[in-house]
């Protein structure tokens, strides 16, 4: 059975994609379930960062359950229904205020690349492959799934991938902006869980501000004077008072995300 899986470990969540026999491939429970999920995930204060990852080693996501597409999608009705599933679920992962790390082997496709790409930071082995070649099979992307790999990568990546059908290595994946970091296949999961931890280590208020304040600034509007105010919210904040505190006594800080 094709599940989304939740488990944590401390400060760190884990979401896994398990279709092991369609190597991870989503259908639309899985999307509907990925929603729910991250849509609690994003309230729990005592989460600070979130990896999303696939079963096994051979797959991260190879796209969607395309076995589904025949029933579930086959009308206007139902294929407007099926990719407005898919939008919340990778809207939940995109305006999450907790960082997100996606851990990627082997295929990352279509609706995989997807996910990936509305991650914050993105860790991939040496071995995994990066693509999206539906022009083969006779339909688009949806303009909305679109959007996050447009503002990742910049349209002539995406009309690589798209025109061309190609699937690109970790290395052209990496050059072109794709994937943040690529390391030796038995190093994935561990590189993968230091970044987390890594983000874990940091204020958590601060690094939702950071997401916040990044997102903004890419529409291309001068801050205006109440925004600007807003950005030295942490000014009032605890976690500010022992960051400081922490540095000049010089120990380690332990923030409490107020």
């Amino acid at each position: 059975m094709a599940t989304v899986d939740l488990s944590t470990n401390g400060e760190i969540a884990t979401l896994t994609l398990n279709n092991p026999g369609k190597l991870n491939a989503i259908n639309l429970a899985m999307w509907q379930d990925l929603a729910g999920i991250m849509g609690k995930l994003a309230v729990d204060r005592d989460i600070r960062c979130i990896v999303l990852r696939g079963a096994g080693h051979d797959a991260f996501a190879a796209g969607g359950d395309l076995e589904e597409f025949v029933t579930g999608r086959a009308t206007l009705e139902q294929a407007l229904h099926y990719h407005e599933q898919v939008a919340l679920a990778l809207n939940a992962i995109a305006d999450c205020p907790h960082p997100t790390v996606a851990l990627i082997q082997g295929a990352c496709i279509g609706g995989g690349l997807e996910i990936a790409g509305v991650c914050d930071l993105r860790i991939s082995n040496e071995s995994a492959r990066f693509g999206a070649p539906i022009n083969r099979l006779g339909f688009s992307m949806y303009p909305g799934e679109m959007e996050g790999l447009l503002k990742l990568a910049g349209a002539a990546v995406m009309k690589e991938i798209l025109l061309e059908g190609r699937i690109l290595n970790a290395t052209e994946a990496y050059e072109k902006g794709l994937i943040t970091r690529v390391v030796p296949d038995p190093q994935v999961e561990d590189e993968a869980y230091a970044t987390a931890r890594r983000i874990c280590a940091g204020a958590p208020l601060v690094a939702g501000w950071h997401k916040q304040w990044i997102r903004r600034l890419q529409n291309g509007r001068p801050l205006n004077d109440e925004e600007k105010a807003a950005s030295f919210a942490f000014l009032d904040t605890e976690d500010y008072k022992e960051g400081l505190s922490a540095f000049l006594e010089k120990r380690k800080p332990a923030f409490k995300a107020c």
